[in-house]
Formats: C-alpha cells, sequence, structure tokens
C-alpha cells in the first residue's frame, strides 16, 4: 500500500513541478514532511545528495526520497512516478505546442509561470536555509529569544563564501560544491564543530 502512496504522491509531485526540480522542493515537503514520512533535515540532506550526483535534480530527489521513505523498490516507484507525468505532458505538447506557440494565450501563460517558477525556488531555498543555518523545522520552529545563539556559525560562512564564489568570482559550482563537501566533511566530522 505504501508504494501505491509513493507513486500517487511523486506522481503529483512531477505534475505540478513546474519549472524543475528545485519547484518540486516545497510540495515535496508538503507531502513528505508534512505527513510525517520525511523530516526538513533528511529533505535538506536530500537536495544536497541530488546537487551533487550525476543527473537531472528531479530524479535523484525522488529516487533518494523514495528510497528513503521505502528501501530501493521505493526509489523506483518514486523515480518512475515523478517522470510520468512529464513524459505525458511532454509527448502531447511536442505534438501540440508549435502549432500554438504564438497564440496569445499561450505567450501570456508562459509569462504568469515564470513569476510562480522563482516564488517555488525562493521557497526551497528559504526552507533549506532554515534547516541549514539556523536547525529549524520551520519558520514556527525557530527560538526568536535565542536565535543569535541557534545560529550554525561554520554552516552560514560556507554558505555566504559559496554564494560569494559563486556570483562574484564566477567558480564552477562544481568545484564549490566539492570544496563545501570537504570542508563539512573537515569541519563537523574530523574537527567535530
Amino acid at each position: 500500500m505504501i508504494y501505491l502512496e509513493l507513486l500517487w504522491i511523486f506522481f503529483k509531485i512531477g505534475l505540478f513541478s513546474i519549472g524543475g526540480g528545485y519547484a518540486m522542493v516545497p510540495l515535496i515537503n508538503s507531502e513528505l514532511v508534512a505527513h510525517g514520512l520525511m523530516t526538513q533535515a533528511e529533505m535538506a540532506d536530500i537536495v544536497a545528495i541530488s546537487q551533487i550526483t550525476p543527473g537531472p535534480f528531479a530524479v535523484n530527489a525522488a529516487t533518494f526520497a523514495g528510497v528513503k521513505v521505502t528501501g530501493v523498490l521505493g526509489g523506483v516507484v518514486a523515480t518512475v512516478a515523478v517522470v510520468l507525468p512529464s513524459l505525458i505532458i511532454a509527448t502531447l505538447l511536442a505534438r501540440y505546442f508549435f502549432r500554438f506557440e504564438d497564440n496569445v494565450f499561450v505567450r501570456r501563460a508562459m509569462w504568469g509561470l515564470r513569476p510562480v517558477v522563482t516564488g517555488l525556488i525562493a521557497a526551497a531555498a528559504g526552507s533549506m536555509a532554515l534547516s541549514a543555518l539556523l536547525g529549524a523545522e520551520s519558520v514556527a520552529a525557530i527560538e526568536w529569544a535565542s536565535l543569535l545563539s541557534g545560529i550554525d556559525i561554520p554552516s552560514v560562512i560556507i554558505a555566504l563564501v559559496s554564494g560569494f564564489a559563486i556570483i562574484r568570482l564566477k567558480a564552477s559550482p562544481v568545484l564549490v560544491i566539492l570544496a563545501a563537501g570537504v570542508l563539512g566533511v573537515i569541519l563537523f566530522g574530523v574537527i567535530g564543530i
């Protein structure tokens, strides 16, 4: 029964994740984290692992989430389910889109979808920042009175330096991810901060 539930959850996530893999993070949160199948910290780990492994982010995230929830078969079910809506829709659109690409309603719909995708990605980044930098599962979980003592200073520094390296120095995201991973092993594993 859990496999049918996973199939349905990830089919919905695949169907409504307009704009790519990062847009699916809030949907995974609402489906898996909110229903107690996964914690926010586990979700943040899945996002991090999905970014550093080869392949599309959405497929990696679905696979890792499915494996986390029910094992390897769950990973297969989640992966198939998350790509199925795209496969169906892309097949239909490929057939009809180019006939209607100059249609004013199609163009306006595309312009309307762009800000939604931006908002979904911002929501995912915000929830990940809460977990990674403040150790909070949600805004409601932040202890505002002791906010400064709850900040994970090494993680904040890694985030700021990584952002600076990518935005300002135009460093390769792959190299930044690898460097942050090595630094994480050193700081949080070897030194034990």
